[in-house]
């Protein structure tokens, strides 16, 4: 039987961190060098960005948000798929499930809305397209490539971008600035 045609699936086997990336958590690094192997475009936003840029006590799921090309979300939802990713459920109570079968398709993933899914021990969750949240071309522009292991890179947000999708994470809604200036008004003495 040829494997050719095999979607990969994540490997749990350790990568050699980068000098300065230790701190990463390896099941972290693993499900980026999955996403990688599988040639998904996407730029990581999150905790694991924000432990990549420097706060290593950031701890977390994996959170990207990946390029809206079909051809990309298509080799995004086959690995997803191949892992047999189910949907997360934060805060269950007990004796209710942790998560809920899922089928994960490219049309389903380019409706914008935010997958918070479980692949195995593995935890990954695809942002959306929030109001006023910068989409994919825009976090790339800011972004950086950072080789966080060995033969692992990662497209990592501006620590701008990073923080407001944490805001909408918290909030539910895009940070506002309000700017709103006071008339001066001199009294005669």
């Amino acid at each position: 039987m040829l494997l050719k045609r095999r979607v990969p699936r994540i490997d749990a086997d350790p990568a050699t961190p980068t000098k300065g990336f230790e701190h990463l958590d390896q099941r972290a690094v693993a499900v980026l060098r999955w996403l990688n192997t599988n040639r998904v475009e996407y730029v990581l936003v999150g905790a694991v960005a924000r432990a990549a840029r420097g706060k290593p006590e950031a701890g977390g799921p994996v959170a990207i948000v990946a390029a809206p090309y079909r051809r990309n979300l298509e080799r995004l939802a086959r690995a997803l798929r191949a892992m047999y990713a189910r949907l997360r459920v934060d805060g269950a109570e007990e004796g209710q499930p942790e998560t809920w079968p899922v089928k994960v398709s490219a049309e389903k993933l380019a409706r914008g809305q935010r997958w918070m899914l479980r692949c195995g021990g593995y935890d990954l969750d695809i942002e959306g397209r929030p109001d006023a949240a910068p989409g994919y071309q825009e976090l790339l522009y800011e972004a950086n490539r950072i080789e966080i292991a060995n033969a692992v890179s990662a497209e990592v947000a501006s620590p701008e971008d990073i923080e407001r999708y944490d805001y909408i994470r918290r909030t539910g809604t895009a940070p506002e600035i309000r700017i709103s200036r006071q008339a001066r008004v001199e009294h005669d003495n």
